[in-house]
């Protein structure tokens, strides 16, 4: 969706920003990062490097950047990663020199990553960062949304469960809290949260050049 606000503002230049959407898994994030994408087309994903095998129907450089240890290795060793975490046995890493080439662009970058990767975020590019923690309504709408999408075996929603307790532990770090209880209205709340945080001051880079054009004017 392109506001009002976006078309009267587009003459303006302005710097993007990094919104975070994390959740406990099920919880709507990855639903909300997909109806974003759909809506908005100032919104790019960050496509993340992993160490995970490639599932069936994935593919590189669009749903991940696969990888082998030695090159996350290095990828970390040379600060070309912005955050990075290990989830379950795998490492998953932002890549630092796409975020930033958008960001200069004035695109946003939507990032669907936990809170560790949120908390590396924070203390790096915090002035960039705007962090969404999405709550599931309740405990056993969580673990029913888990058995409907089918994609896990129970074992892994049996440990995916487990770390709910934890994950929910962080949701006081994140500037802004959603509680899911249905998709349509978090995603409402997604987008005014991303509407007011476009029209920041101190992200419209243009804003001097357009008042002084404005005051030339008088």
């Amino acid at each position: 969706m392109v506001t009002a606000a976006g078309h009267e503002h587009a003459m303006i230049a302005r710097r993007g920003l990094m919104l975070v959407l994390s959740s406990p898994s099920g919880a709507g994030k990855t639903t909300l990062s997909r109806k974003l994408l759909e809506a908005d087309p100032m919104v790019d994903l960050s496509i993340s490097v992993t160490t995970r095998k490639q599932r069936p129907g994935e593919i590189a450089g669009e749903h991940y950047h696969f990888v082998d240890d030695s090159t996350f290795d290095q990828m970390a060793r040379d600060a070309g990663l912005l955050e990075w975490a290990q989830v379950f046995g795998n490492r998953y890493g932002t890549p630092r020199g796409p975020v930033e080439a958008a960001l200069g662009r004035g695109r946003d970058v939507l990032f669907d990553i936990d809170w560790q990767g949120t908390q590396q975020l924070r203390e790096k590019v915090r002035s960039d960062l705007v962090s969404v923690f999405v709550l599931p309504p309740s405990v056993p709408e969580l673990e029913r949304r888990l058995h409907k999408r089918a994609q896990d075996s129970e074992e892994v929603i049996h440990a995916r469960m487990a770390k709910v307790f934890d994950e929910l532990s962080h949701w006081a770090e994140y500037d802004y809290v959603v509680i899911n209880n249905a998709i349509e209205r978090a995603f409402l709340d997604v987008q005014s949260i991303l509407a007011a945080e476009r029209l920041k001051r101190e992200r419209q880079t243009g804003l001097s050049t357009f008042v002084r054009g404005l005051q030339s004017k008088l």
